[in-house]
């Protein structure tokens, strides 16, 4: 099954794509798709009538396609999880997975603009393999565990100021939680739909230029690992979203280094989960 969520900003409903790339409103059967409905068996249900969705409205073309998943509970972040970015950028690769956070609000829809913070001198790009928890996990017992608590994948993205992240101090969260720095989806892809999620090629462009090109095979951790390892931490709450690293390509690795700026164009996309599209404004 592929979730969407449609309408204006904090006020989406949720819906189903069908094989025709339509969207159908759901909002007659769930209110959304946040924790209770993860936590609660939604997917469940939500399969028992993925077979009629006919008699289901059809939302209209012109209506804003939200984020996948309703405002999650918190957005766990892996630092340089692809051996070829950690290499761009000049770091050993971790023998552990190194955690941040990104603000809750930072998740828009797919198609919305990008702000450029005020006083920014290097946004910068990321897409990534988004995960997001269909059921609590604690202490999980093993990786293999970890697949009953992934309801499945989405594109994230990860945008990040670069001089807010490394320059001004402290930890990386304040680069990272600028209004409208996590574009998501366009859907949710449930586990089931993705036959390997540790083979799947990732573009992004930016003004029609290849910026990334790279693939989930080279991640440090894969994203069972990383459900399980973050278990042992913290209580990771059904619909969090996970952001699972990076490939090389970044503005910040380039020679010299290319930031984001109001006007730009922004193209991503990961096989089997769709494309993104953003257009930068100045904050």
């Amino acid at each position: 099954m592929q979730l969407v969520q449609f309408g204006p900003l904090g006020k989406e409903k949720p819906g189903l794509l069908t094989s025709s790339g339509a969207r159908k409103d759901l909002s007659s059967v769930f209110d959304r798709y946040d924790r209770e409905f993860f936590q609660s068996g939604g997917l469940g249900r939500l399969a028992e009538l993925s077979g009629a969705l006919d008699t289901y409205p059809d939302v209209a073309e012109d209506v804003r396609w939200g984020a996948p998943i309703a405002r999650p509970g918190k957005v766990v972040c892996i630092g340089l999880n692809y051996a070829d970015h950690a290499t761009e950028s000049g770091m050993p690769i971790p023998e552990e997975p190194i955690i941040f956070f990104k603000a809750a609000n930072t998740v828009v829809g797919p198609y919305d603009d990008v702000l450029i913070p005020r006083k920014s001198e290097k946004t910068d790009w990321e897409v990534e393999l988004g995960v997001v928890i269909g059921k609590e996990a604690r202490y999980l017992e093993s990786v293999e565990d970890a697949a009953a608590h992934i309801a499945g994948y989405c594109i994230s993205h990860d945008v990040s100021e670069r001089h807010f992240q490394l320059e001004r101090g402290g930890q990386w969260v304040k680069g990272k939680s600028c209004d409208t720095f996590n574009p998501l989806g366009p859907f949710l892809a449930t586990s089931d739909e993705v036959a390997n999620v540790n083979d799947l090629a990732m573009l992004l462009d930016v003004n029609g230029e290849r910026m990334q090109t790279g693939n989930t095979r080279t991640m440090i951790f894969d994203p069972h690992y990383l459900v399980y390892y973050l278990s042992q931490f913290m209580t990771l709450e059904a619909g969090d979203l996970l952001s699972t690293g990076t490939p090389p390509g970044v503005g910040l690795g380039m020679k010299p280094p290319r930031f984001l700026k109001s006007g730009d164009a922004i193209k991503l996309s990961i096989a089997g989960l769709g494309e993104q599209r953003q257009v930068c404004k100045n904050a």
